[in-house]
């Protein structure tokens, strides 16, 4: 049974946070329904009308995910999430009406999770909370703590050093990668698949992506924005190949770890 809770463990203690969601949504009929719908299904919910009232908010408070409207009065949707996720690795829904294909692939191209085209069912958009808070960076034990056990999985590729459990990419002279969650959930799966030719549909499945008719667009916003990042030149990739017609495969030398 799905327990909608953030879990971390470690021996002898154990914490459990719920996850916490923001909706942010000018239309009040529809913010309180989802609201009330997912607070029935265990989540800690706060609502805001607008990107201010919701910036207010997050002055005082943290979330997990949020649910944004693109189309709102003020300060559209598309640029609180661009803000919002600059500030944090927050999970971002995008809610769009329906036949604004432009929208989306915006949204994605911003580092959006996933994307809710309106009206839509509330059972939908539980589906794609679910989702995107499997991929959601969950409490870790204190990195003091990690240091000393020396726990942590590690991996290399070229000049680049992914700390998976960190959610951490740096590269020549330890310098930080900024990355968005929805790249490094990417990244995470062609690390841990390395020489592997996989599908779109694999890659998809693997990052819990919700399966809809952009879900292929999606993933390719992905791996072009990841490419940016850890490639020298982008337009002839190293390490994150396609393969025309099938997929993509993540090339590692000999002497790279895996």
């Amino acid at each position: 049974m799905f327990i909608p809770n953030l879990l971390s463990a470690e021996s002898g203690s154990e914490s459990i946070v719920r996850a916490r969601i923001v909706v942010v949504e000018d239309e009040p009929d529809l913010r309180e329904a989802v609201a009330e719908y997912l607070g029935a299904s265990g989540y800690e919910v706060a609502m805001a009308e607008s990107a201010a009232e919701a910036r207010t908010l997050l002055e005082t408070q943290s979330f997990h995910l949020a649910i944004l409207d693109i189309a709102m009065p003020g300060e559209d949707g598309l640029s609180f999430g661009r803000w919002l996720r600059s500030k944090t690795p927050i999970g971002i829904i995008y809610a769009t009406a329906a036949g604004t294909a432009l929208d989306r692939i915006v949204g994605l191209e911003l580092g959006a999770d996933d994307y809710i085209v309106k009206p839509y069912e509330l059972r939908e958009v539980l589906a794609r909370v679910r989702s995107v808070l499997r991929r959601v960076p969950q409490p870790t034990v204190p990195q003091a703590a990690k240091a000393e056990t020396g726990a942590g999985r590690r991996l290399s590729f070229g000049s680049f050093q992914a700390d998976l459990d960190g959610r951490l990419v740096t590269g020549a002279n330890g310098a930080v990668i900024d990355m968005a969650k929805s790249e490094f959930d990417v990244l995470e799966v062609f690390l841990t698949r390395a020489n592997r030719l996989l599908t779109r549909a694999a890659i998809s499945e693997a990052i819990g992506f919700v399966e809809d008719p952009e879900s292929s667009r999606a993933v390719d916003i992905r791996i072009m924005r990841l490419r940016k990042k850890i490639e020298a030149d982008p337009a002839n990739p190293k390490f994150l190949r396609t393969v025309r017609g099938e997929g993509y495969i993540f090339s590692l030398p000999n002497g790279d770890s895996k």
